[in-house]
């Protein structure tokens, strides 16, 4: 079972984000932590750790516990390391490369494989904001997130569109604590 502590109406879950270099997982994080986008960021070593605790309108307070891992390939054999525990996991991938949607339907094989069975994964589409250069069409995401028993969102953490929605959307999905 998952590490999830609780107390009245709070949880704490692990999240892990995966995806290939360069998608924006990183900056999607410090854009939901600390509301901030920096456009140096500079490439995830093995992985960083941050929380962030949000309210949902049910009034149910959920800690997130966020994995952020690195994206490259020589870094992929760590990931076992960060999302077997989790309760939640992150695949993201950017909207205007299709090599990097190829490497997110990896991760969702890999998580099917040998994540938990009730993991809460988000298939998500980042730098919706360089909606012109797109070249994964959203019909694409969308229906394989179906598919596979995932919600859909698209992000951009240069403007902020839908990092907050990303994360109360998962809150949703989450089991709830039982009151004692």
């Amino acid at each position: 079972m998952h590490l999830v502590r609780q107390w009245h109406h709070f949880a704490c879950f692990e999240l892990v984000l995966l995806g290939d270099s360069g998608v924006g997982k990183s900056c999607i994080v410090l854009r939901f932590v600390r509301g901030q986008f920096d456009p140096t960021s500079k490439v995830t070593i093995g992985a960083s750790f941050l929380s962030q605790t949000i309210a949902l309108q049910d009034s149910t307070t959920i800690k997130f516990e966020i994995w952020d891992t690195a994206g490259q390939e020589r870094y992929a054999a760590l990931a076992p390391l960060y999302y077997r525990g989790a309760a939640v996991a992150v695949i993201v991938y950017d909207i205007t490369s299709p090599e990097t949607f190829n490497k997110a339907q990896y991760w969702v094989k890999e998580l099917k494989k040998h994540g938990s069975p009730d993991i809460v994964m988000a298939l998500v589409g980042n730098k919706a904001d360089l909606h012109e250069k797109r070249e994964v069409p959203a019909q694409d995401g969308i229906e394989y997130a179906e598919k596979n028993g995932m919600f859909f969102i698209e992000t951009s953490a240069k403007t902020a569109d839908n990092i907050n929605q990303l994360f109360e959307e998962i809150g949703k999905r989450l089991p709830r604590p039982s009151s004692t």
